[in-house]
């Protein structure tokens, strides 16, 4: 069986003021990341990994070559346009807070009503969107594994692997954070038989290395 494991990027420092950050957004990693993704290494010590795959996004670039350094590994690294986070639009940059006073109806939407959540007044995409443009090219790598047993590596964004995880696992759209969100420098582990979906929930969201508990902005 083909592994896959999800990465969510460290946490930053807009993670931490609670900021959206989205596909065009970025901040640099908290210095308290490097030491949870030291912590991950550790956790994934000994798995031989075929290939990773990074969202563009910087925050991402930068856990996943920490990570790769970190578990003293020899890992090929691919750039993958498909695992960039959400485009939120006009909700990039703000606080969570101003978001709720100025876009409630879409942050409710985003967060709890995944089926109804319509980012046109905020010039965002859609959750259809999002998935549509990323299941493809992960389907692919599994697809390319001719073994059959490969471990693969995926470091991307906590909303965006919510929603690819889930449809991955072939649940409905309106149900698809029903496991909640995914914590900064978490992991979740699926299997494979081939590049036929659904695939198989292995562990959602670990979280047990880390240094210390997660915090309620590490989660979205």
């Amino acid at each position: 069986m083909t592994k896959l494991y999800f990465v969510r990027h460290g946490k930053t420092e807009w993670n931490n003021q609670g900021r959206y950050q989205g596909a065009n957004g970025d901040s640099p990693l908290l210095p308290e990341s490097f030491e949870q993704i030291k912590a991950l290494a550790e956790y994934l010590h000994g798995i031989p990994f075929a290939h990773a795959y990074v969202s563009p996004l910087k925050r991402a670039r930068v856990t996943a070559q920490t990570l790769i350094k970190d578990l003293n590994e020899t890992i090929p690294l691919t750039v993958m346009p498909a695992l960039r986070e959400f485009n939120l639009g006009k909700m990039e940059g703000m606080t969570f807070s101003d978001v709720a006073k100025h876009f409630p109806e879409e942050l409710h939407a985003f967060r709890h009503e995944p089926a109804a959540y319509d980012p046109r007044k905020i010039h965002g995409e859609s959750f259809p969107q999002l998935i549509n443009r990323a299941i493809p090219a992960i389907v692919a790598t599994v697809a390319m594994d001719r073994t059959g047993e490969a471990n693969l590596l995926y470091v991307s964004h906590g909303a965006a692997l919510a929603a690819v995880i889930q449809s991955l696992l072939g649940t409905p759209l309106a149900e698809i954070r029903k496991d909640g969100g995914l914590t900064n420098s978490s992991v979740t582990i699926l299997q494979a038989d081939g590049p036929s979906l659904p695939f198989k929930l292995i562990d959602w969201n670990e979280t047990g290395f880390l240094p210390e508990p997660p915090k309620p902005t590490d989660t979205i």
